[in-house]
């Protein structure tokens, strides 16, 4: 059983990958692809009696069909006698059958091939929802940006090619078969040779499969490129470091470059080579049989009627194939990225949380970033509705301290417990609803002010009320006055045409207009001008009682009403107390006082 699963896995390793989304989708392909062949043959099959009736000959002699005598059989059983009229008729019939259904193969391919694409989207779209977070920040970017975009254009191309490939090679066998039945010497003569020519495009196959999977790592790294290109764009402009970093594109778009043109030049080779190949195996074949073997030509013309379908077929097989191969990178590499999204799933429990109700604990908690220790023996209780400030130096952990608290990390060792429920029990995601975050950085969609804050809600009298509660909190309810669709103003990409603080107004109401129990602060006032955080801080103070409240603060003085400071040092808790207290015991955290009031006089 072993040895048939590594059979199938190494020589249909592709097609079981299309049938995990396809299932029986694929069978009735191959049956409808049957279907016309079986059809397209039996009309060429029509043509045996027509050359009977060269001589004159007003009737068809079933024995003379040979081995195809039961198409004879079966046309007369149903009541019609084989004449030229009928004959002309039986045609007719069986190439519109054919038509209808090579009208029918191309319909449900098209919607497979849309069913396809949609199920490896969405597969894309829910492995990386279910991508632990601590996976994400050490993946590849641009691996990911390009196997979300490009790469599915190329999957999808591959998919194509491949059941186009199956789907001529089905055409070939049913050409073959009627060919063995009309001159089985004739047609192992030429499936010999027809099978030795394929040996010789075998190394080009492998090249091009090869030249292939470097295409998509080539693509990869320039989607990652492409990334930091837009994302850096201002600080690149404003540096002249703009036209500097160009020149890593421009590296990496010649790379590209000259691995497509390698394809191009291995798929021009078969094309140009495949025809002429063929016909010197089939002139080879013709000549033996007839001047060497001594058979009569006429049976081998009817024969070569199907070889020469069969023949087409497999050239176009042949070069369908190979473009196949020159996307097939992609889909290795689109097989290895849903593994590695796969592998890297969250660990989530099934206990939901509806509300927090009570506190939330660490206990021994440990946390390491690529093998390096960033949190250790942290030991900290967070209460409910109480203010909770972390200050340090940069590298100190405070940012890590806090994602551990959102659930964004799940701890090395030691223990965390929300409400009592262990985190491995817990269903984080029911957790993190409860969570608003505003971060350093504001998230801003290129979308209008109110999809931007109400996350697409609905415009309902009752969401425009939250809405407008939540800009006044944030202090942006004048700059949405100002704008002349309001609300409905677009924000442009990243927020293009607002300033720093204006993107993090933004981002402040988001978070206040949803319904949550914790809010966490990460240097979220960090981008706005004083009078700005004043007025921000103020509201913040008046959520004191209401919500749990987490801050990471370098400007300390948004932190001065905090119910408890965390003082963290090189990944560890130093000391936890109050503002004027914290003054008092800890010397390192005195002088970052001084040295900000200092800054502000």
């Amino acid at each position: 059983m072993n040895k048939i699963k590594q059979l199938i896995s190494r020589h249909f390793t592709n097609f079981t990958f299309f049938f995990g989304y396809l299932r029986y989708r694929i069978f009735i392909l191959l049956a409808i692809s049957l279907a016309v062949g079986l059809l397209d043959g039996f009309g060429l099959a029509m043509f045996l009696p027509l050359l009977q009736m060269v001589n004159n000959s007003s009737s068809v002699s079933p024995e003379a069909m040979g081995n195809l005598r039961f198409l004879v059989d079966f046309i007369s059983a149903m009541g019609v006698s084989l004449n030229l009229v009928s004959v002309l008729l039986m045609m007719c019939v069986f190439f519109i059958l054919k038509g209808i259904a090579y009208f029918y193969q191309g319909y449900y391919l098209v919607s497979v091939q849309q069913y396809f694409i949609r199920q490896i989207r969405l597969q894309n779209i829910n492995g990386l929802n279910n991508m632990s977070y601590k996976s994400f920040v050490l993946s590849d970017i641009g691996q990911i940006q390009n196997s979300l975009t490009g790469e599915v254009d190329r999957v999808v191309k591959a998919f194509d090619n491949y059941f186009v490939a199956i789907q001529l090679g089905i055409m070939v066998m049913v050409y073959m078969g009627f060919a063995f039945l009309i001159d089985a010497q004739f047609a192992i003569l030429v499936s010999i040779g027809g099978g030795l020519s394929n040996l010789v495009y075998q190394k080009i196959y492998k090249n091009t499969h090869g030249a292939s999977y470097k295409l998509t790592i080539d693509n990869n790294f320039f989607q990652g490129l492409i990334i930091q290109y837009i994302t850096n764009f201002k600080y690149l402009k404003a540096t002249s470091y703009l036209y500097k970093y160009s020149s890593k594109l421009h590296e990496a778009i010649i790379k590209i470059e000259k691995t497509n043109t390698k394809i191009g030049v291995l798929t021009a080779f078969l094309s140009g080579t495949r025809e002429p190949l063929i016909i010197i195996v089939v002139t080879f074949v013709i000549f033996l049989q007839t001047n060497v073997l001594g058979s009569p030509l006429g049976p081998i013309l009817i024969s070569l009627l199907f070889f020469y379908r069969a023949l087409s077929n497999l050239m176009s097989m042949q070069g369908t194939w190979n473009l196949f191969l020159a996307v097939s990178g992609s889909l290795t590499h689109m097989k290895q990225f849903l593994e590695k999204v796969r592998k890297s799933h969250e660990v989530s429990g099934k206990q939901e949380l509806h509300e927090f109700k009570n506190k939330i604990e660490l206990i021994n908690a440990n946390f390491s970033y690529k093998e390096k220790l960033i949190l250790e023996d942290i030991n900290l209780t967070i209460f409910k509705n109480e203010i909770v400030a972390f200050v340090g130096e940069s590298g100190s952990g405070k940012t890590t301290l806090v994602n551990l608290f959102s659930g964004l990390f799940p701890l090395d060792n030691g223990k965390m417990l929300i409400d009592g429920i262990g985190r491995e029990n817990l269903n984080v995601t029911s957790f993190q609803n409860r969570i608003g975050y505003i971060t350093q950085d504001p998230v801003i969609f290129n979308d209008t002010i109110f999809n931007n804050v109400t996350f697409w809600a609905e415009p309902t009298p009752e969401n425009k009320q939250r809405f407008d509660n939540a800009v006044r909190k944030a202090s942006i309810e004048d700059f949405v006055n100002i704008q002349t669709d309001k609300e409905n103003s677009l924000l442009g990409h990243y927020g293009v045409n607002l300033s720093g603080g204006q993107k993090q107004r933004i981002s402040i109401a988001r978070e206040l207009y949803k319904d949550i129990d914790i809010l966490i602060l990460d240097e979220a006032t960090s981008a706005l001008d004083s009078e700005t955080e004043k007025a921000i801080q103020d509201n913040i103070d008046s959520l004191k009682g209401y919500y749990t409240i987490l801050i990471v603060a370098h400007r300390l003085s948004t932190i001065k009403n905090a119910n408890r400071i965390v003082f963290m040092n090189e990944g560890k808790i130093s000391q936890i107390g109050a503002f004027n207290e914290l003054i008092t015991k800890v010397p390192h955290f005195k002088r970052m006082v001084e040295l900000q009031d200092l800054q502000k006089q």
